[in-house]
């Protein structure tokens, strides 16, 4: 879903002119304009593409980056109010209130520089047994860093009326297992080893040690992504369940004293696993054991202090934005203090401020009108699926069976989270961000062996984002998204199924993509297909696949169709089911046209301009390597070139460029 965009008045959107797109794209500079049978991202979007400069704080610029900034400025109010008030407020008022004081400190977070972790790192300085380095890692899991592997609580994927500990592969700190093997990434890994060494000597190491200490870790975090599968690989669900017993877990990796680990993070009693990748864990303890202790020191204490950068002083602030800022996304500069400390506050404590948030700018109406698109958006899917002719019955009613069941969660949690026991005070920022961290450890822990939580969220309420989890097949959308340009209470229907309706669809067909649709109505994975339609899915899937690997974003830089997947699937589906949705919404007869465009044009306009962003060439190939979402031109134009319904709107003719052929066409929902 693992997903951003500009605000753009739905007034505007309603006034919109197709002969006002062709003056914007006939701009000087422009060979050809571009026109809805041609480029219709461009078409839509070219005044803003060309008028729109990327801020120096953003590797990338688009609809929802625009809304995320608006709803960054919402929540400073909150907090400087909270702050300013937290002695008379309630609970969350004085948790946000004083974890943002401390994070705006300027003087005492630059007078303390790593002092407040010293103990951390005096505690790795002491280790001198690879039996020392084990206790380590159960440590700095508990407190939120997850080094090695990673080790959290997970809905059994066959019984999601359980919830088990699961190990799955991790353990490196560059965004991506393929970057410690491309060979066009030599250089940047080599970027990565320098900035290692400059933040070790931060603390205070020698250059020659540190040098040697930056070269240990790369070399682990190499063997550990040696064993780890690709990102595409991991879409398989079947691939990352492996379901052990302890006795189980003790063969596979002989050598580690999962007792002891266990025991570190206090929940010594736990008998049953999932191992997400078996051969990553085998790997992994393989490494373990070959390696010394003074390389594991330098990796564990790397780790630590990746972690806790944001929350240090400026000197260790400013190297991690120069690597994973810069480098990697090619941001020109930081962003303001005031705006890490938000995202720092909503990552950690983010239901209290979302208690606030809601309080304070999200209106009741906008959730009642949301929850009305939902149901018409699930009716739209139903017919879809009753009518389609490559699935047989027997699959048919399962389907219908598993849309009955989708669980839909809109606006906000109806029971905010219980922080009791989280002490957050005006102290040292980073010590506030630490216990935070180690607050949700435990949190997540305690979870395991008990039924899942059916009311509990994934996002925080502003997130600009939505999701579908296919362990309780629910669909989820924080009240973040629900503004304009997505979203609006006194919009028309065409702009808003255009714009949420096809996010809601969009969420609601991951319950039947490549990997939701293995996944049943009472989220358990199950085979609940017949082979017959099994494989008439996977053959319209295969069209999607190959429809996006031809996409070139760059020169030699295509789009990987089989990690993003998914996402063009429930691109693709989200449209049909939102426009099929808006069609039920009008009804039969004439009506008006608006800025001189129907109610089907403006639903593909509105849906154009939610995906209109600029990216820098770093954020780009970020994207592309890394992200199951396909850049915003492509998830306009890819799926739209497969749509009868868009192509009868602006009649495309057989053979223009956003009218792929007959024989290419991709319909699966």
């Amino acid at each position: 879903m693992s997903k951003a965009l500009l605000i753009a008045s739905l007034a505007a959107l309603s006034s919109f002119t197709p002969s006002a797109s062709r003056a914007q794209a006939a701009a000087p500079g422009a060979e050809r304009p571009a026109t809805p049978q041609t480029d219709f991202y461009r078409y839509t979007n070219a005044a803003w593409l060309k008028s729109t400069p990327i801020p120096p704080e953003y590797s990338r610029w688009g609809s929802f980056d625009e809304l995320i900034e608006r709803n960054q400025r919402n929540l400073r109010t909150i907090c400087e109010r909270a702050s300013a008030t937290a002695d008379q407020g309630t609970p969350h008022e004085r948790l946000v209130g004083d974890f943002y004081a401390s994070g705006l400190d300027d003087d005492a977070i630059a007078s303390n520089g790593s002092t407040p972790l010293r103990f951390e790192f005096e505690r790795i300085d002491s280790l001198h047994t690879l039996a020392d380095i084990w206790a380590e890692f159960a440590h700095l899991h508990s407190l939120g860093v997850p080094v090695g592997f990673e080790f959290h609580s997970a809905v059994d994927a066959k019984d999601s009326n359980v919830v088990l500990a699961d190990f799955g592969q991790g353990g490196l700190d560059l965004p991506d297992r393929d970057y410690y093997f491309r060979p066009e990434d030599k250089p940047l890994l080599a970027q990565y080893q320098a900035h290692i060494t400059r933040m070790l000597g931060n603390l205070g190491i020698g250059d020659n040690y540190a040098t040697h200490e930056a070269a240990a870790v790369v070399k682990i975090e190499t063997a550990l992504a040696q064993a780890s599968l690709k990102r595409a690989e991991l879409r398989d669900p079947y691939r990352r369940y492996h379901k052990m017993s302890r006795k189980e877990l003790d063969a596979l990796t002989p050598s580690l004293d999962w007792t002891a680990f266990l025991t570190g993070l206090n929940i010594p009693n736990i008998s049953v696993f999932n191992v997400s990748q078996p051969e990553f864990m085998t790997a992994f303890a393989a490494t373990f054991a070959a390696t010394s202790v003074d390389d594991w020191r330098s990796y564990l204490r790397w780790h630590f202090l990746h972690t806790y950068a944001p929350g240090l002083s400026n000197r260790f602030v400013g190297e991690d934005f120069s690597f994973y800022g810069a480098v990697l996304t090619g941001a020109k500069q930081i962003k303001p203090h005031w705006k890490r400390v938000v995202e720092v506050i909503d990552a950690n404590v983010g239901e209290a401020m979302g208690e606030l948030y809601v309080t304070t700018f999200f209106p009741a109406e906008s959730k009642t009108r949301a929850l009305k698109l939902v149901d018409d958006l699930r009716a739209s899917l139903r017919d879809r699926l009753e009518h389609l002719d490559w699935m047989d019955d027997t699959t048919r009613e399962r389907a219908l069976a598993k849309l009955d069941a989708l669980t839909v969660k809109m606006g906000y949690p109806d029971q905010w989270r219980d922080y009791h026991g989280l002490i957050i005070d005006r102290g040292p920022y980073v010590l506030n961000i630490l216990k935070a961290k180690a607050f949700e450890m435990r949190r997540d822990l305690a979870k395991i062996g008990k039924p899942p939580d059916k009311a509990e969220w994934t996002m925080t309420t502003p997130t600009v984002n939505a999701y579908y989890r296919p362990s309780a097949n629910e669909i989820v959308f924080p009240a973040g998204i629900l503004q304009p340009p997505f979203f609006d209470a006194h919009a028309d229907d065409a702009a808003n199924y255009g714009g949420i309706g096809a996010v809601i669809g969009h969420e609601m067909t991951h319950g039947f993509d490549d990997q939701g649709r293995q996944y049943d109505g009472h989220g358990n994975l199950s085979d609940w297909w017949t082979k017959e339609s099994t494989e008439r899915f996977k053959t319209r899937a295969t069209g999607i696949v190959k429809q996006f690997d031809a996409y070139e974003v760059a020169p030699g830089l295509h789009i990987n169709g089989s990690l993003t997947q998914g996402e063009n699937i429930a691109d693709l589906g989200g449209l049909k089911v939102s426009f099929g949705a808006l069609q039920k919404a009008l009804g039969a007869g004439e009506h008006p046209l608006v800025g001189g465009a129907t109610d089907n044009q403006r639903f593909f306009f509105s849906y154009a301009t939610i995906w209109r962003s600029q990216y820098r060439p770093e954020a780009l190939a970020l994207q592309v390597k890394t992200n199951p979402h396909s850049p915003g031109e492509f998830r306009v134009n890819g799926p739209l070139s497969n749509l009868d319904e868009f192509a009868q709107a602006f009649a495309v003719p057989e053979g223009a460029p956003m009218r792929r052929p007959a024989a290419d066409r991709v319909t699966i929902w």
